[in-house]
């Protein structure tokens, strides 16, 4: 007999963990099992290993609502962040919920049998489980390979290529050149990193340039904060404080550019050497939050660069070569190790393909309900983070939106829940209003949001809170059925 459960998660990370805590709470009757793909829990925080990985959002919103973040260093690193979900998980006997090494590559909704049959590879064997509700806990990108674009003359380097996302950890830098391609958030972390723990020069090398910002590793408001309050009180005062300036830094970036980015390349001005060239080495040609915004904690980026321990290029590339990389511009770089910090592979639900009735369902063709459910695919769930704020605000949200479903679906006697598609009476719009190189090289196969509620991804947290933890579950959009068996002669 197929084994069956009431929820299956898919992905043991920060979103699995948070949907496995908001079942246990809030709808206590239910079974559920977390399918993890890897051998540890953890997710980002467990499969980056290369140095300094770090959060890039404040970790009293990166935190869990359920549990106090309660160091007062505002920016955490990998090692520390992987320790508090997996202490996360313990206290609630989450861990005992997960089976790992269990990738789910298929599942199929049933309108006859009225559940989900997922196909799962277990240590390379294939299973199968039934479930009353799939809920996608696996993140947005790609865990097997990073985006790697070809870059001419490579195989001519006698020296080492290393992608971030596999790092070797018996990769010796000390006293080496380094080129590290890129300038996103990954590049961001590693240059200061690898500049401060002995590689010898270490180059930034970036086609165009990314906005960075600088915070205090240790908030110190945060200090103060924690104590004069008890830890609860202290994480939800420093929780609403932080969110309260996400929320209002991006809205001013959205109405004000030119003033924001006049306030982002006047700090990076005044971290760094006099005469130094800001507007083409730190001046974007987007406004303010068309991508994310990097974080350089304690201004550590622009010291390296001041401190001589590092160097930015802005330039595009013509070929590697034996000792290193020419550019367009006829300079060659020198380098011992290439880094090619040049971003992720979008992937939704992990890899898994969708089907109903047996014929797979296109993604492309289904509008996003809430940012957090797809029309047409019945009783499933997907958490897709902010890209303007902390993950796992929103991850929080969904997992409360979630069990508000299935309580519903209990309290009136329904089993089937699925969006309904708005057709022509809702203007259709990209996933998101988003433009970093992963999200345009996937945007083709992603779903459609659409120009008003439920169908709009606004990417505002207060926002949100009003139409997923507060608006109402029974609203027109959300179709609700009872399964009925057809009778038999």
């Amino acid at each position: 007999m197929t084994e069956h459960h009431d929820v299956v998660i898919i992905g043991a990370g920060i979103s699995g963990i948070s949907a496995a805590w908001h079942l246990q709470e809030r709808c206590p009757s239910k079974d559920y099992v977390i399918l993890e793909r890897r051998e540890r829990l953890g997710g980002t925080w467990d499969l980056f290993k290369y140095p300094g990985i770090r959060s890039d959002s404040d970790m009293f919103t990166l935190g869990f609502r359920f549990k106090p973040w309660t160091s007062p260093k505002g920016i955490a690193d990998g090692e520390a962040i992987w320790n508090y979900v997996h202490e996360a998980a313990v206290e609630n006997g989450i861990d005992k919920h997960i089976r790992y090494r269990q990738q789910v590559v298929a599942a199929d909704w049933s309108d006859a049998d009225n559940h989900w049959t997922l196909t799962v590879d277990a240590d390379g064997e294939q299973t199968q489980i039934t479930a009353s509700f799939v809920f996608a806990c696996s993140g947005y990108y790609n865990y097997d390979e990073g985006y790697s674009p070809t870059f001419p003359g490579a195989e001519d380097f006698t020296g080492t290529i290393v992608h971030p996302q596999h790092w070797p950890e018996d990769l010796d830098y000390v006293g080496k050149k380094i080129i590290v391609i890129g300038s996103g958030a990954t590049a961001v972390t590693l240059i200061p990193a690898l500049a401060n723990s002995g590689a010898g020069h270490v180059t930034m090398l970036q086609r165009s340039p990314t906005y960075i910002g600088s915070l205090p590793l240790v908030d110190p408001i945060a200090v103060q904060t924690n104590r004069l309050l008890p830890p609860k009180a202290a994480h939800v005062a420093n929780r609403w404080r932080q969110i309260g300036f996400s929320v209002a830094q991006y809205q001013l970036s959205r109405r004000f550019p030119k003033l924001m980015r006049k306030a982002l390349l006047g700090l990076a001005r005044r971290q760094l050497p006099r005469g130094y060239d800001v507007e083409k080495h730190f001046g974007p040609r987007y406004n303010p939050w068309d991508e994310r915004l990097c974080l350089a904690p304690d201004g550590d980026l622009f010291r390296t660069i001041r401190e001589g321990k590092a160097d930015v290029v802005t330039d595009t590339i013509d070929t590697f070569t034996e000792n290193g990389i020419r550019l367009d511009s006829g300079a060659e770089l020198t380098a011992d190790i290439i880094i090619t910090a040049t971003g992720l592979n979008m992937q939704l639900l992990g890899g898994a393909t969708l089907y109903r009735n047996g014929e797979e369902i296109d993604l492309s063709q289904v509008m996003t309900y809430k940012g957090l459910m797809f029309s047409g695919v019945p009783n499933a769930a997907v958490t897709f983070g902010y890209t303007n704020a902390s993950w796992t605000l929103k991850a929080d949200l969904v997992s409360e939106f979630v069990c508000r479903v299935l309580n519903y679906m209990d309290a009136h006697g329904f089993d089937k829940v699925e969006p309904e598609h708005p057709g022509d009476t809702v203007e259709q719009r990209p996933f998101m209003d988003f433009t970093p190189g992963y999200f345009r090289r996937a945007m083709d196969a992603l779903p459609r949001s659409g120009a008003t509620a439920p169908w709009r991804l606004k990417q505002n947290y207060l926002f949100d809170v009003r139409l997923i933890r507060h608006g109402r579950v029974d609203e027109e959009s959300l179709h609700f059925t009872k399964h009925r068996v057809p009778e038999t002669v």
